[in-house]
């Protein structure tokens, strides 16, 4: 292996993944190695949530066009490669519910939304809970929204496929294998493995996920932002809710300024169905189990009490849905009676196994504000992207796009080809999609 790169990669998620798919096809002769501490692709946030392909009706497009745009050409990106992999991906659709007049204005606002956005009037419509109940009589609402643009997948198998193009197009990827320490060295980045092996690159990607403010931090870059990291749970319903309903429901969150979600009824790819996620606070982004969060307590209320964070961690509503979560985690009833107050059919003594659960990082300002939006920080030789929860994985090919051009035209990493043929797309027409 080749120890000196001309870019790294630090993440192999979805999004690290993406980047490696497209740069593999611009850039036949640079080094680009990937570095991933799990022992294989999307093992944590990218492989552990809905398995959704969103259609993108939650997206202000007066404040967040670029997002509804991966979103939306994100979606067909998907269904193109699935296609052309034979992979799984299914056009399911989602039905979101509100359960009062108030949830049923925010959905009159997604509807305008998701229009302004680029969903056909045969996409996406609102509808009365008595017309609702002619095609799902077992749902119950004041209103819903249905969504006909939206898709099932399994994001796992998607990347692992991603690395496999990579691959072949002459990336590395250093599988389970920690950046345990990264310094600037006579303008090269010395990265340490492991506490063991060195490597060196010219440039560096930190799409770290739930580590990337940790590795900013470490490469003295955003230390005005800190991040707080919560588990989302789920719970599989036994075979006979499997036809409860056709399509997958969620409801109208109550605090959307808060990374709280309520739990969704989530039919899978596979035609499993499951409840969940809820948003636990834990002390680490890979607190699946006590003993890690235990191990990582101390140092993390010691960052957060010193951060902004910790005018959000005192903040009264804060703490109240905090310990709401930390309820429906030691209380399953706590949890399924959130779903039940849309599916009254669904009895929590039928409900015995527990689902995958994944940790959902979300970034902190120095005034104590979640940052709703993704945070892109260029250096000269770095390139950082934090917060990226939305578009998420939905998204990820369009946003890889939009970041590699970004860099190009920057001059911080300048692609071999300018334009070329990615797969089932030529590079350009993406960028004109994003861009139009």
């Amino acid at each position: 292996m080749a120890h000196n790169f001309d870019l790294v990669i630090i993440g192999g998620g979805i999004l690290g993944t993406s980047l490696s798919y497209f740069l593999s096809h611009l850039n036949k002769s640079k080094t680009i190695a990937v570095i991933e501490q799990a022992k294989e692709v999307a093992f944590h946030t990218s492989g552990r949530n809905t398995g959704k392909v969103h259609a993108p009706y939650l997206y202000n497009p007066e404040k967040k066009k670029m997002f509804a745009k991966a979103a939306l050409h994100g979606y067909e990106m998907w269904r193109k490669y699935s296609e052309l992999k034979n992979l799984p991906f299914k056009e399911d659709g989602v039905i979101e519910v509100s359960r009062d007049k108030k949830g049923t204005k925010v959905l009159e606002k997604y509807l305008k939304w998701g229009k302004q956005n680029g969903l056909l009037e045969d996409q996406i419509e609102l509808v009365s809970k008595t017309d609702l109940k002619k095609s799902e009589p077992e749902i119950k609402c004041d209103a819903a929204l249905c969504v006909y643009k939206d898709a099932s997948t399994d994001y796992s198998i998607l990347t692992k496929s991603l690395m496999e193009d990579s691959l072949q197009n002459g990336i590395k990827f250093l599988l389970g294998t920690k950046a345990t320490n990264i310094k600037n060295k006579n303008g090269k980045w010395k990265i340490t493995l492991n506490h063991e092996h060195e490597i060196f690159s010219d440039f560096i990607i930190n799409a770290a996920g739930g580590e990337s403010i940790d590795i900013a931090h470490s490469m003295d870059v955003a230390r005005n932002l800190t991040d707080v990291h919560f588990r989302g749970e789920y719970w599989k319903a036994p075979k006979e809710y499997y036809n409860l309903t056709k399509r997958s429901v969620y409801s109208v969150p109550e605090f959307p300024d808060y990374p709280f979600l309520d739990p969704h009824w989530i039919i899978r790819v596979d035609g499993t169905c499951e409840i969940g996620p809820n948003a636990v606070p834990v002390f680490s982004p890979y607190g699946y189990k006590k003993s890690e969060n235990l191990k990582e307590f101390v140092p993390k209320m010691l960052e957060m009490l010193g951060s902004g964070a910790r005018k959000a961690i005192f903040d009264k509503q804060f703490q109240e849905l905090a310990i709401n979560e930390i309820q429906s985690s030691m209380s399953k009833s706590a949890m399924i009676d959130r779903v039940k107050s849309f599916l009254p059919k669904i009895e929590a003594d039928k409900i015995t196994e527990k689902g995958t659960a994944g940790i959902r990082s979300s970034v902190i300002n120095e005034h104590g504000k979640f940052v709703p939006d993704v945070v892109l920080v260029d250096e000269d030789t770095s390139f950082h992207i934090l917060n990226y929860n939305s578009p998420g994985a939905t998204g990820a090919l369009p946003f890889s796009v939009n970041i590699i051009n970004q860099l190009n035209e920057k001059g911080l990493f300048r692609n071999e080809k300018e334009d070329g043929k990615c797969g089932p797309w030529v590079f350009s027409e993406i960028i004109e999609k994003m861009s139009g």
